[in-house]
């Protein structure tokens, strides 16, 4: 989840990028303003105020920064 003009957004996109490559997996970029205009207001009220959030499977890995040890630790177990 993200948000534009978002600069730690910025920063863990890249970092998920480089990540999720070496998976053979890319992110999948929610921005929550964006959704609530086109009519889901329920990503922003629950995670707009911790902008960027980590999703995995659907699930809140982590917030304001990617926890890389972790999310590849957590990405090796689904292997």
């Amino acid at each position: 989840m993200t948000r534009e003009g978002c600069h730690a957004c910025a920063a863990a996109l890249a970092e998920l990028e480089t990540i999720l490559a070496d998976y053979g997996l890319s992110p999948q970029v929610r921005d929550v303003d964006r959704l609530a205009e086109a009519g889901d207001p329920l990503p922003r009220a629950e995670y707009g105020d911790r902008v960027p959030v980590i999703l995995l499977d659907g699930a809140e890995h982590g917030y304001w920064e990617v926890d890389g040890p972790r999310l590849r630790a957590d990405l090796d177990a689904r292997r």
